[in-house]
């Protein structure tokens, strides 16, 4: 449908930003949420206004995936559309994800399919320091620009056994974890110097640059870490550097749960299905959603696709209902949450007035499998 103005009524809104309406409307206008409410508010409809009966259904935002290799790792072409690690140097600060993402990667339908409306991509973790992340909306595009929403979206690093294997294999640093911390320091201070030179300005460098957005905390930090000594290296660095730091993957996040809500340091967990595929692992805890929420730590749930299907993100969500997470905390942990950790609450995670018109319709729970996801909604376009 390409009419400017489509109203979704009669429907269960949740917004994630306030209480659930039941029954509520949503009006959308020219891309964007023009009004939320309960229907008893609904005074008139302006005429030429494309009308969707909801009866039934649920209305929620679309859902965000904030870590993912979405076309930078390719679905089927494995080999051709492999585009995650530049394995020639572990530290690529200056490589940048907005570079390699093909938008046409089969991924990106079934991202549409499963209700997923924006993602984070990023480099791999095989590199000490991989690159800069972008966020993108997953409407059909041939080039990543034309969905871009955030670039750069936080610098991808690196802890524990990846760049240890990786490297160690080519016998060249780093072989171990000390050395990967002091590749990281070295790094940084090269940037700390090239950000305060102490005379005459130095000759433009792309892999420093990278560093001083950093620095500068004008992008956050985040970091690839499973076990919880690599974990705590990460917030150690973090700190003597005043970077701003997101945990990712964080398999013994739960452990450091009192650490990292003191701090207010987010998670970006998972892939939350599966097994314990590498000695890191050894620790995962299916609990782990409900003791970063129980322990105040704003936390949202990853696919990692390709490693697990982005088209099952809520399934995702709804396993940790299963082991204890309040049902909204699972929503707000695909939605609000990610958002906010990825700084862009302001135009996407919420149904609000003025925010980007990204919305699911469902049948049934979105959290339980007889759940169906009817229509996704991107830009205040059905996909």
């Amino acid at each position: 449908m390409n009419q400017t103005r489509i109203l979704l009524l009669e429907g269960v809104v949740q917004t994630m930003a306030g209480p659930v309406l039941n029954p509520g409307f949503v009006l959308v206008e020219d891309g964007k949420i023009a009004a939320v409410g309960l229907m008893a508010d609904l005074v008139q409809i302006p005429e030429g206004t494309t009308i969707i009966d909801c009866q039934g259904q649920t209305i929620l935002p679309g859902l965000i995936d904030a870590h993912c290799h979405l076309g930078i790792l390719e679905e089927i072409y494995r080999e051709d559309g492999d585009d995650l690690n530049e394995i020639s140097d572990p530290v690529t600060p200056q490589l940048r994800a907005l570079d390699a993402v093909n938008p046409e990667d089969v991924a990106f339908e079934n991202a549409r399919r499963g209700g997923v409306t924006s993602v984070c991509i990023g480099p791999g973790s095989t590199n000490v320091i991989g690159g800069e992340m972008m966020v993108m909306k997953t409407a059909p595009a041939c080039f990543p620009d034309a969905q871009l929403l955030l670039a750069p979206a936080g610098l991808k690093i690196a802890f524990g056994e990846n760049p240890k294997r990786a490297f160690g294999r080519q016998q060249k640093a780093p072989l171990t974890r000390m050395a990967i911390a002091a590749q990281l320091r070295q790094a940084f201070t090269a940037a700390q110097d090239y950000i305060h030179p102490p005379s005459t300005a130095p000759a433009r460098d792309l892999k420093l640059e990278a560093l001083a957005r950093a620095l500068q905390r004008k992008t956050i930090v985040r970091a690839h870490a499973h076990r919880a000594d690599d974990i705590m290296t990460a917030v150690r660095i973090a700190e003597e550097f005043s970077l701003a730091v997101c945990i990712e993957h964080g398999t013994d996040a739960h452990k450091l749960a009192p650490e990292l809500a003191r701090r207010g340091i987010p998670v970006i967990l998972g892939p939350l299905l599966g097994g314990r595929p590498k000695p890191e692992m050894k620790d995962k805890d299916e609990q782990a959603p409900w003791l970063l929420h129980q322990a105040g730590v704003k936390f949202a749930i990853m696919s990692d696709h390709p490693e697990q299907p982005i088209e099952y993100l809520w399934l995702y969500a709804a396993l940790a209902v299963r082991t204890g997470l309040p049902p909204e905390a699972a929503l707000r942990a695909i939605t609000r949450n990610p958002a906010e950790i990825l700084g862009l609450d302001r135009r996407i995670g919420t149904l609000e007035k003025g925010k980007d018109a990204d919305l699911l319709v469902v049948s049934g729970s979105l959290l339980e499998l007889s759940g169906r996801i009817e229509r996704t909604m991107i830009d205040g376009k059905f996909v």
